[in-house]
């Protein structure tokens, strides 16, 4: 990836690498790479975000970046990034930009940018966009009727977002109990609206209260612990967890066990694959996911493609292939046939549509996919030079293989660094909890004296 788009876009903490300034160059360069990849034509481009205190203030320079470059904004408002895409989508728009760092930390924010058919922006497109910034290369400021205007949609364009995802489920909800944790963050402004439409459904909201500086904050898919709590009184039958921006999606069952992407993958797939609508049988995930979840696949006639981390490597492998279903252990989940992005509204629905139809508990349906000992460390450091130095170093790559021939088989071992925060990510798998730990440390203490 270039020097500003990460995995995920652009990411950074708010006036300390991400400011003001750049989200306006953002806008000029997005709405030049776009009027000259149509031949002149004045874009059109959607424009949401989360709840985070700084996406206002990001919002306000990409919408004058943008319209000084010529295009037209349709201000969405507080969005969930995949209700951005569907938006860009159904409103015939040229691309679409999200104001979010997913689940990052309120001081965190990020840009990204769909095209115009509601997916991800390409490699190709992004380096131009970057070129124009890391070059400062003159914009021409547009006069006259060529300034761009902004558009305020209102209500109605939330409402068809959901009108799409109930018409992915064919029964109802009803009877059922659900516990919501929408982790202070976009889907605050659409899940209790979503959920309330299904009538004899119990639905009850959480964490939809965000002050600007709450989002993810103790709550939401990153920080299961309130949502278990509230599980384990035993008054609901599943409870769904929102990351900010409501790309992502877990699960935690009736006894306030947490489930993973994996084993929501593993749910809706057997699923998909009785009723017919699970292309070649095939699932494509990350080298993330759990040894559990490729036994599960291998157990019942599923064929697994791996990808590197990032939905965006899952989702073009799932292109590519014609698949259907695809997704990662931290929850992104994209069912293709209804959306271009992980969802995890949508997720959340698919998941509750098979609870109602099997008549079994939800701890009944994770204990299909067993999950094995799986210890995940971040180690912080300095920055992407710091990253890189030690991901090259020999001595690790030594130490990775010694884990590795020690653990036999029975375990493995991935060291990366994050595409979106300044950490290493050390992961083991073993049979053992405490095989995986006990390894994992020697990996994270080499680290830090690299």
């Amino acid at each position: 990836m270039g020097k500003l788009f990460g995995t995920d876009g652009i990411r950074g903490v708010v006036n300390a690498g991400l400011d003001a300034e750049l989200a306006y160059r953002v806008g000029l360069a997005t709405a030049a790479v776009l009027r000259r990849d149509q031949g002149g034509k004045k874009p059109v481009v959607t424009i949401g975000k989360d709840t985070r205190i700084s996406s206002d203030l990001l919002e306000g320079a990409l919408v004058a970046g943008l319209c000084t470059a010529g295009a037209d904004v349709l201000h969405l408002g507080v969005f969930p990034t995949p209700a951005v895409a569907f938006a860009t989508v159904d409103n015939h728009a040229d691309a679409g930009v999200v104001i979010s760092a997913s689940h990052n930390p309120f001081e965190h924010n990020g840009i990204k940018i769909f095209n115009g058919q509601g997916f991800k922006l390409s490699d190709a497109l992004e380096n131009q966009i970057e070129d124009i910034i890391l070059n400062h290369e003159d914009v021409p400021a547009m006069t006259h009727g060529d300034i761009g205007k902004v558009t305020y949609l209102d209500a109605n364009e939330r409402e068809r977002y959901l009108d799409h995802l109930v018409s992915t489920i064919d029964t109802d909800l009803a009877g059922l109990r659900i516990a919501v944790d929408c982790a202070n963050g976009a889907s605050s402004a659409t899940a209790p609206y979503l959920f309330a439409r299904f009538p004899g459904l119990t639905c009850h909201v959480t964490h939809a209260q965000p002050d600007g500086v709450n989002i993810n904050s103790g709550c939401g898919s990153t920080h299961l612990e309130a949502l278990q709590a509230v599980m384990k009184s035993g008054e609901y039958d599943l409870g769904l967890a929102f990351d900010g921006d409501a790309d992502r999606f877990l699960a935690v069952d009736e006894q306030g066990n947490p489930m993973d992407g994996d084993q929501i993958m593993a749910i809706c797939g057997s699923d998909m694959m009785a009723r017919g609508e699970l292309p070649q049988n095939t699932v494509v995930a990350t080298v993330m996911s759990n040894l559990g979840f490729r036994l599960f696949t291998q157990e019942h006639g599923m064929t697994l493609h791996i990808t590197d981390v990032g939905d965006r490597n899952v989702l073009e492998r799932m292109v590519e292939g014609g698949y259907a279903l695809g997704g990662e252990q931290s929850g992104h989940t994209i069912f293709l046939k209804y959306a271009t992005t992980g969802d995890g509204q949508l997720s959340a629905l698919q998941l509750l549509q098979v609870l109602k139809k099997s008549g079994k508990k939800a701890s009944q349906l994770a204990a299909m996919c067993k999950v094995y000992p799986q210890v995940l460390i971040n180690v912080p450091v300095d920055d992407k030079a710091a990253k890189e130095k030690i991901m090259a170093s020999p001595a690790l790559a030594q130490a990775v293989a010694e884990t590795e021939t020690a653990l036999a088989g029975k375990g493995r071992v991935l060291v990366r660094p994050s595409g979106t925060e300044a950490l290493v990510r050390v992961m083991v798998e073993a049979t053992e909890d405490g095989a995986a730990r006990a390894a994992a440390e020697t990996l994270v203490n080499l680290i830090k004296n690299l």
